[in-house]
């Protein structure tokens, strides 16, 4: 072949490479070992596909299939296969235990940066699911020997539908374990359907065991769409349990006004322990805002024991900012239970400035 015609068909392979749909790349399993893989439609739906393989399967399987990721790229593997500097991946062994570990730091990101979908896996036996699993595309992936069945034509809406057929008020642990790993799957899906479905496993009608649950995803994968829903559980709901929960996940939203929405909480909840609780994650946040909610909280709220978690919450701030403020708690609060809090929390810290303090006051 002529170089002229080589460079002809070179061109023509990148061509067709950039013309053709990546439908082909989104379609690739995940790295597997020691599985009997099988390709299969996922035809006509989704959830009937994988209805029909659960109705037939006696012996244990897994069924797998790829879906869009929300947020940013991240490192989700079985603690088995992380390393001892907390990197993956290892050989994650699908059949041993079920330790996760989900990481978003910066060297995972700029490593899978570019990666924009996840798998779900499901286990079946005795025509029953009893397991969901999610993972990044960097876990390889051990199936015990078992037959492993790949759907390359997933859809990101009826993947959710599916996840939340799984989905149930059931107490035995098997249905509950089922039932949480669903959710958190939705909750990791780059899809509005997914926000839908999370809100719907929040009515007032529902276990609040299963309201909490997705209150914690909410918080943690949902962004600006999650923070609304949480404000407004903040607002509305009844339930002390769920408010607190919503307030720890507030602390771990990206959004940034979670954090004045859980200063208001600390000011005005009308649950004493939900304004504690609430004091509590600021005392995690650090910053102006959050000092100066604890503080005031200290000063100002008329319950004690509200204010004796704004001191532990003190405690939890880094020390150049924590300690100057316990010792002027300790020096001028004209309540003794708060006094003796702060004193307290000064003795654990073991700083400079609060032995220096106590020698003050001992002081014959």
């Amino acid at each position: 072949m002529s170089r002229r015609r080589f460079a002809l068909a070179q061109l023509s392979i990148l061509a067709l490479a950039v013309l053709l749909p990546s439908a082909s790349f989104a379609d690739e399993p995940p790295r597997l070992k020691n599985a009997r893989v099988e390709t299969r439609p996922a035809t006509p739906s989704l959830e009937a596909a994988v209805r029909a393989i659960v109705n037939a399967q006696v012996a244990p399987a897994w069924v797998g299939y790829a879906a869009p990721l929300v947020g940013p790229p991240r490192q989700m593997c079985c603690w088995n296969s992380v390393n001892g500097h907390g990197r993956c991946c290892g050989t994650c062994r699908m059949e041993e235990g079920s330790g996760f570990n989900m990481s978003k730091d910066e060297a995972v990101s700029t490593k899978l940066e570019g990666s924009r979908r996840f798998f779900v896996l499901i286990r079946m036996e005795s025509r029953k699911v009893d397991k969901i699993r999610a993972f990044s595309e960097d876990c390889e992936l051990d199936a015990g020997g078992l037959p492993f069945l790949w759907l390359p034509d997933a859809r990101a809406e009826q993947s959710i539908a599916l996840l939340a057929s799984f989905v149930s008020s059931g107490e035995e642990p098997a249905a509950k374990k089922v039932t949480e790993s669903a959710i958190a799957a939705i909750a990791l899906h780059d899809h509005p359907a997914a926000d839908r479905a999370l809100e719907g496993f929040l009515a007032t009608g529902q276990p609040e065991r299963l309201r909490k649950k997705v209150i914690f995803w909410m918080g943690a994968e949902r962004g600006r769409r999650g923070y609304e829903v949480l404000r407004k559980v903040i607002r509305e709901d009844a339930s002390d349990k769920v408010r607190e929960q919503a307030v720890f996940a507030l602390s771990i939203s990206p959004v940034p006004e979670a954090v004045d929405t859980m200063i208001d909480v600390a000011r005005n909840d009308r649950s004493t322990h939900v304004r504690g609780q609430a004091l509590f994650w600021l005392g995690q946040k650090a910053g102006k805002k959050a000092v100066g909610a604890i503080s005031d909280a200290i000063e100002r709220d008329p319950e004690t024991d509200v204010k004796k978690k704004a001191v532990f919450a003190l405690s939890q701030l880094p020390a150049e900012e924590g300690v100057p403020l316990l010792i002027q708690v300790a020096r001028t609060n004209r309540n003794p239970a708060v006094r003796k809090q702060a004193i307290f929390w000064l003795g654990q810290s073991k700083d400079s400035r609060a032995l220096a303090f106590f020698e003050e006051i001992l002081k014959p």
